[in-house]
């Protein structure tokens, strides 16, 4: 990491929960006339060094969109070696996030992977389950619409067994029955490779995150591209519909640390 960037950075002013959609490995490919799959191997040495990033940063939680439902629609080999990365990079890193001290964490169907991966993910969860430094997610088979659509459902079936009233039904409720359950709401969200769009990834829990998008192609944005966005981050003054007067009036009285909406307490 640049020393110089390092120095300018906030840590009482950093995102509880950082979320990125690691986009472009597939152009990061075709500008070095490589087949796609050689910018998904190389976009797994981004995940390594942000991920440790963030935990010697002291961010509390990470989440990177890896597999969208919409990505299973992809030619069958490309598919296929998604699969294998991600089983490479799970057998590769459950003992570094052990040693590191952070809890793996998925979200998503993962009744969509392959036996082996679906082994591999419950290893490295029970591996990393007493790790308290970082909660790190990965977002597989993932899509917002269904994830919203399996809350509802979930909520739906406790009314219709008599275990909970329809009146009952709140945010608060609501967002306990997401995938993301226990986590907080995002604050920051990056994308890479110049796109501008979340592409139906945690609409629920962006609802009011700042969001950044930059031209750098996943495969290489590295520590100090991130860093560059989080003293972005730190510029923006987050105000959650209230006026700056209700702001200030809100952050005198509270006492459990920043950047939590004053309207939405946790």
């Amino acid at each position: 990491m640049d020393p110089a960037l390092l120095s300018q950075l906030n840590k009482e002013k950093l995102p509880r929960h950082l979320a990125i959609v690691m986009d472009g490995n597939g152009r990061w490919a075709q500008q070095r006339n490589l087949p796609r799959n050689a910018g998904h191997r190389a976009g797994v040495q981004s995940v390594d060094e942000i991920v440790s990033t963030c935990r010697r940063l002291g961010i509390p939680a990470l989440t990177l969109f890896a597999l969208s439902t919409e990505n299973l629609e992809r030619p069958r080999t490309e598919v296929r070696v998604l699969m294998r990365i991600l089983q490479y990079y799970l057998r590769k890193e459950i003992e570094r996030m052990y040693q590191e001290n952070i809890r793996f964490n998925t979200i998503g169907d993962l009744s969509v992977l392959p036996p082996a991966a679906q082994r591999l993910i419950a290893e490295a969860k029970r591996r990393t389950a007493g790790c308290d430094g970082m909660i790190f997610t990965l977002a597989l088979g993932y899509g917002a619409h269904a994830e919203i659509v399996r809350a509802t459902r979930r909520l739906a079936e406790e009314v219709q067994q008599g275990r909970l009233r329809a009146e009952d039904i709140d945010e608060a409720l609501f967002a306990a029955h997401l995938d993301t359950a226990g986590l907080p709401d995002v604050d920051f969200l990056i994308r890479t490779s110049g796109e501008q769009r979340l592409s139906n990834f945690l609409l629920w829990q962006l609802a009011y995150a700042e969001l950044y998008f930059t031209p750098v192609l996943w495969p290489d944005f590295r520590s100090d591209h991130l860093l560059l966005a989080l003293l972005d981050y730190q510029k923006r003054e987050r105000r959650f519909g209230l006026t700056k007067e209700q702001l200030a009036s809100h952050a005198a009285r509270r006492a459990d640390g920043p950047e939590k909406p004053p309207h939405r307490p946790r």
